[in-house]
């Protein structure tokens, strides 16, 4: 169980019912991102309050109604997933700055200048977001937050998700040392030995990741991996 001391509420307000938890600051960013949490363990008690900070109760039959169940463990989840989390101010700050982080390398793996076919570096991308006013919210998806800043960046420079296809011929011995970064960085859509024992592949990969490929493959197979954009 979790300290009174160091909990937050989580609240969720329904058929004209509050109805609260009180749970450990980190577990509403763990269950929301679908790891495997000990709910119990990570509440202060196994109750459901209207007012946690009182300890009133909703009645038991608003309780059934809204959640159709009595188990704790589940109406905690629920509350946890659709409510509202009430975080520290320095925990909002480390999951913005987290998601603002991850937001612009998925653009910047993602994305291109349909100007140049190159990628965009990840330093423009978070300028022109800072100059566009972009703001995670803690909570929203990843691939909403993304959307929404495709959106501003559109009109701000020319910006495209693509995907390329790369043609890879490489010794057999270099394979093993090159498997893990092939399959890392893209998909391995084709595939086949050769007579002379080298492999040839063709391999699908989001376009901003084309220069690390080719850097990766290269010094693993001492530049003599033969690769080509499709």
């Amino acid at each position: 169980m979790v300290n009174l001391e160091d909990a937050i509420v989580a609240r969720l307000e329904s058929h004209g019912e509050t109805f609260e938890i009180l749970i450990d600051p980190d577990v509403a960013k763990e269950v929301r991102d679908g790891k495997e949490v000990d709910l119990l363990d990570r509440m202060v008690i196994d109750e459901v309050f209207k007012d946690a900070r009182k300890g009133t109760r909703p009645a038991d039959d608003k309780v059934l109604e809204v959640f159709g169940t009595d188990d704790v463990v589940e109406i905690a989840r629920r509350i946890i997933l659709k409510g509202e989390v009430q975080l520290t101010t320095e925990q909002r700050r480390e999951i913005m700055e987290g998601k603002r982080r991850r937001v612009i390398a998925e653009i910047a793996k993602n994305a291109i200048n349909p100007q140049t076919n190159s990628p965009h570096p990840p330093t423009r991308i978070e300028l022109a977001l800072d100059e566009a006013k972009f703001h995670v919210d803690p909570f929203k998806p990843l691939d909403q937050q993304i959307k929404r800043a495709m959106d501003l960046l559109r009109p701000m420079m020319p910006i495209k998700f693509a995907r390329s296809r790369v043609a890879v011929r490489m010794k057999g011995e270099d394979y093993g040392r090159c498997y893990d970064d092939l399959r890392a960085l893209g998909e391995v859509v084709q595939e086949e030995w050769q007579d002379d024992g080298s492999w040839i592949g063709v391999v699908e990969i989001p376009a901003g990741v084309k220069d690390e490929l080719f850097s990766r493959i290269k010094s693993k197979t001492k530049g003599e991996a033969e690769m080509r954009p499709l």
